[in-house]
């Protein structure tokens, strides 16, 4: 492989990385117009039905690629049962039984747990400046949750949550690197797949206890918001940011991807500004400049080809 070619090849998995992270952040604001509207289950069952019907007329019409005739199936299915099923079921719970404060510090551990799962399953060590980087970044997106006001819960079954989700999220980059002859769209297909039998069927049964299926039916159309909330949440952050995630994993290594994901706070943090016109305290600030700074210094004297092994 040529210097230029690897260049383009670390170039283009940095921007998968970077876009995926800028999508994930806008999704808490798309979030947060049905929060209270919907149960979890109904916005994560109709969430994972449009990404994989989605994906599914997508690859029958022949924009996207999907092959998976003849291929061995069980590490795609391991890298959809942790996520997005245990991720968001972990994430789910842990965000109803903790505060905001708690959950945005125990998620922020991801960057950390990846490199572990890394070096453990993959036999990759970090570099100095991947460690520091993301170590910069963990202490940003620490200061900003403590800038905005720290309350503990004291829920040992919310804390055990999100730190299955942490678990999960770190554990399945590294099976998505560790898996082979499989494309990043195909990965997805089969993760939009999981999520929508799982999350799907959760929100049926869920509906037919309750007496509530016709509600849950008539969602997208009968509550405001919840329609443009499905197309961002189900289309965009989940069948988009995964292909880009998938592909960025694959491209650059799970060590360089989770360099990024301090990228999604400080989004979410300047989405919540600009568009539900939420508070932005110059500790909030100092706090989004340490993560960014985080990012940068952990994708500095980069060699194109440690990452990948």
């Amino acid at each position: 492989m040529t210097i230029n070619t690897t260049k383009n090849k670390v170039l283009a998995g940095c921007l998968c990385a970077f876009g995926c992270e800028v999508i994930f952040g806008f999704s808490a604001v798309f979030t947060k117009q049905v929060t209270g509207l919907v149960t979890p289950l109904t916005l994560l069952g109709w969430r994972f039905a449009a990404a994989f019907l989605g994906m599914k007329l997508c690859a029958l019409l022949g924009i996207i690629k999907v092959d998976l005739k003849g291929k061995r199936l069980a590490p795609l299915l391991a890298i959809a049962l942790l996520n997005p099923v245990l991720y968001f079921i972990g994430e789910t719970v842990g965000i109803q039984k903790t505060t905001a404060s708690e959950c945005g510090a125990l998620l922020s551990c991801i960057p950390i747990a990846s490199l572990a799962a890394s070096a453990l399953i993959l036999k990759k060590k970090p570099n100095r400046w991947q460690v520091t980087g993301i170590i910069t970044a963990f202490g940003g997106v620490l200061f900003t949750v403590f800038a905005a006001g720290m309350e503990a819960s004291f829920s040992i079954p919310g804390y055990a949550m999100l730190l299955l989700a942490v678990l999960a999220a770190a554990l399945w980059g590294a099976l998505v690197e560790k898996a082979e002859g499989f494309t990043g769209v195909e990965i997805t297909y089969v993760m939009m797949g999981m999520g929508c039998l799982a999350f799907t069927g959760g929100a049926l049964l869920e509906a037919l206890a309750k007496g509530t299926l016709p509600e849950l039916i008539a969602a997208p159309v009968s509550i405001p918001g919840f329609f443009t909330a499905l197309i961002y949440l189900g289309i965009i952050s989940s069948v988009i940011a995964y292909i880009f995630s998938n592909k960025a994993i694959q491209l650059i290594g799970m060590n360089r991807v989770a360099t990024f994901l301090g990228v999604n706070a400080v989004v979410s943090i300047l989405a919540g500004v600009l568009f539900l016109k939420e508070s932005f305290s110059p500790a909030q600030a100092a706090g989004a400049a340490l993560i960014l700074a985080g990012v940068y210094l952990a994708n500095l004297h980069q060699d194109p080809e440690e990452d990948r092994g």
